[in-house]
């Protein structure tokens, strides 16, 4: 209900906004990632930075993707320097990510998760919910057919009794 309810207002404003489920980032080790190659399974979404004071959730998000990937779930990060907090490139994140956290979750292309020049996804987020990430280390949760089903803030730890509740809802 609440999909239709945006995708109506996305449309009464005037330019229609696809849903979160068919969002496509450009992977940060190139081509493409596209949510919808992800159908029935939950997606945790996360715009991440460098140099943030949560920049140490990288190790929590590794963390699930090692102990839930297995069961269908997919964290994705979104490097943003929509904060200013974003190292200079995509090779210098991929570089920091891998050599400081041993990422090897998949990860997006730098990219904006807010105003006019947010990536698609996080507009269908905000038409659909009114969630705008208003800090690094945002986290949006989508399930298998594409439905944000809880959002949070940076201070909600990827291992937090709130954001593990809910992908346990969906894994079971």
């Amino acid at each position: 209900m609440r999909l239709i309810i945006g995708l109506i207002v996305s449309l009464w404003a005037g330019a229609a906004i696809a849903a979160p489920r068919d969002a496509v980032f450009p992977s940060i080790d190139g081509g493409n990632i596209a949510l919808s190659d992800f159908a029935g399974k939950p997606i945790l979404v996360v715009n991440t930075a460098s140099q943030c004071a949560f920049t140490r959730q990288y190790a929590g998000l590794q963390d699930l993707h090692d102990k839930y990937s297995s069961r269908g779930l997919i964290v994705l990060a979104v490097p943003s320097d929509d904060f200013n907090q974003e190292l200079e490139s995509a090779a210098e994140v991929k570089e920091f990510c891998e050599i400081n956290y041993n990422l090897t979750l998949p990860m997006t292309d730098l990219t904006h998760v807010r105003g006019g020049k947010a990536h698609p996804f996080y507009k269908a987020v905000k038409a659909e919910t009114g969630f705008v990430p208003k800090w690094n280390f945002n986290k949006v949760l989508i399930d298998g057919t594409g439905a944000v089903v809880a959002t949070w803030g940076s201070s909600a730890r990827p291992d937090s009794a709130a954001v593990l509740g809910e992908i346990e809802k969906l894994l079971n």
